[in-house]
């Protein structure tokens, strides 16, 4: 495998680089309780990735098994205990434990645990996935939307239940 083609094409280098301290804000949260932090967009990488620090109370959560057709998408667990799904089994993962799911992989995760625990997702290339968070919160402040409805918005946001 080699490098990709180069997508900077200057010769000194430019100052780009952006800085999120661990003290900012949650970009979102949820009614649960639960944080999200928008640490890196798609829309601020250019498409190439997006990753979010996830910080779910100890109330049992999360997404069921589903797959992307456009993206993968990776978990690291910084705190606590989450089971996540491999398409076959649940499985506890804890603070070092990295799990990654190629496009089109089945998985899902959940805190069972009753305690906090927090995660990096990484979703590759980067979507605007904020808007699949941000439309979640939304439907658990403002009530769940028509069966049609909620097709749509899992569609548009390359979410797949199995």
């Amino acid at each position: 495998m080699s490098y990709p083609e180069p997508r900077y094409l200057g010769d000194q280098g430019e100052l780009s680089a952006s800085i999120r301290t661990a003290d900012a804000p949650a970009d979102l949260v949820f009614a649960s309780g639960t944080r999200v932090h928008y640490l890196a967009t798609g829309a601020g990488t250019n498409g190439q990735y997006g990753m979010y620090r996830y910080e779910m109370g100890p109330e049992a959560g999360g997404p069921g098994p589903h797959f992307h057709r456009t993206m993968s998408e990776s978990f690291y667990v910084l705190t606590g205990t989450i089971k996540i799904y491999d398409g076959s089994r649940w499985v506890d993962t804890g603070p070092g434990d990295f799990v990654h799911v190629p496009e089109g992989g089945v998985h899902g995760f959940r805190n069972e645990s009753g305690e906090a625990a927090t995660m990096l997702l990484h979703f590759s290339p980067g979507g605007p996935r904020e808007g699949y968070f941000e439309g979640l919160a939304e439907f658990a402040m403002s009530g769940m939307p028509s069966d049609e409805e909620l097709a749509a918005f899992y569609l548009l946001h390359d979410n797949h239940w199995v």
